[in-house]
C-alpha cells in the first residue's frame, strides 16, 4: 500500500501513498528524521532511512543542446522531474540553496560506517546530489569507511543518454574531485570496454569489480538490478576486503 501511486486526473496523480504519509508525519512531528523513523516502525523495517538535509531543496542543471537549432548552447533546467527527462545533455547539476545544512544523524551515520555504498540510481538527480551538500561531502571524504560506487546497468533516456559507464565515473569525479572510492561495481554484461572502465575507476582510486547483478527476463538482461544478486555482490566485496560490521 505504501508503494501505491494514485491514478487520477487530479493533482494526486502519480503520487505515492508513502510519500504523502511521510510529508504528513513531517508536518505533524516537525522533524523529517522522526517522520521517517515513525514510518519505519509502522512497516517493521530494519535499519534507518535518513534525509541528507532538512531544508527544502531544488535541483538545477546546465544542459547542452536543449534546442536542436542551437546544439552548443547551454541552458538551465530546474526541477528534478524536468532534469530527469531533459532532451539535452546534462553538463552539471547544483542544489538550490547551494549550501544546505546536512542532517546531523546522516553525518554521524557516515562517520560511523564501516562501508558506504553510493548508487545505483538516477545519476544527476539521485546519486550526485549527495555530493553537493558540503558537510555530507566532507564527511564522505573524511570517513574511515571503505566506499563502493555501484554503476547503473544502462544509460537513462534524457538524463544520461549516450553515457558510457566510464563517463558516469568522470561526471562523478567532476562533481567531487576530492572524493575517492575503493571499489566500482558494474554488471559484467553491461560493460563494453572493461579496460576503459578500469582506467576510469583507477582515476577515482578504485578497483573495478565486474559481477552479474542484472535482473533477467528469460535469458535477456533488463535495465534493472536483481536485489538478491546485487546484495550478494556487495557481500562478496565486504567479505573479501574485511571490515564487516555486525548486523545492527
Amino acid at each position: 500500500m505504501i508503494q501505491h501511486r494514485f491514478q487520477s486526473d487530479g493533482d494526486l496523480h502519480g503520487h505515492a501513498v508513502g510519500n504523502l504519509l511521510i510529508v504528513a508525519l513531517w508536518e505533524k512531528l516537525g522533524d523529517p528524521v522522526a517522520a521517517l523513523e515513525y514510518v519505519g516502525r509502522l512497516l517493521g523495517a530494519h535499519g534507518r532511512v535518513l534525509p541528507m538535509s532538512a531544508v527544502p531543496l531544488d535541483i538545477e542543471a546546465v544542459v547542452r543542446g536543449l534546442d536542436p537549432d542551437h546544439p552548443d548552447r547551454l541552458d538551465t533546467v530546474r526541477g528534478q522531474a524536468r532534469v530527469a527527462v531533459t532532451k539535452g545533455e546534462v553538463e552539471s547539476v547544483r542544489l538550490l540553496p547551494q549550501d544546505p545544512p546536512a542532517v546531523p544523524e546522516a553525518l554521524a551515520a557516515v562517520l560511523d560506517a564501516d562501508w558506504v555504498v553510493l548508487g545505483p540510481g538516477s545519476w544527476f538527480t539521485s546519486v550526485l546530489p549527495h555530493l553537493m551538500v558540503p558537510q555530507l561531502r566532507s564527511a564522505l571524504v573524511d570517513a574511515r569507511a571503505r566506499k563502493v560506487l555501484a554503476l547503473n546497468l544502462i544509460a537513462q533516456p534524457g538524463e544520461t543518454e549516450g553515457f558510457s559507464p566510464q563517463r558516469h565515473l568522470e561526471v562523478f569525479q567532476e562533481h567531487a574531485p576530492e572524493l575517492t572510492v575503493d571499489f566500482v561495481l558494474a554488471d559484467r554484461a553491461a560493460v563494453a570496454d572493461p579496460e576503459a572502465l578500469r582506467g576510469a575507476a583507477k582515476r577515482l582510486g578504485a578497483e573495478l569489480v565486474l559481477d552479474n547483478v542484472a535482473a533477467l527476463e528469460g535469458i535477456q538482461a533488463t535495465g534493472r538490478h536483481d536485489p538478491e544478486l546485487l546484495a550478494a555482490a556487495y557481500d562478496r566485496i565486504f567479505r573479501m576486503h574485511g571490515r564487516i560490521a555486525p548486523w545492527r
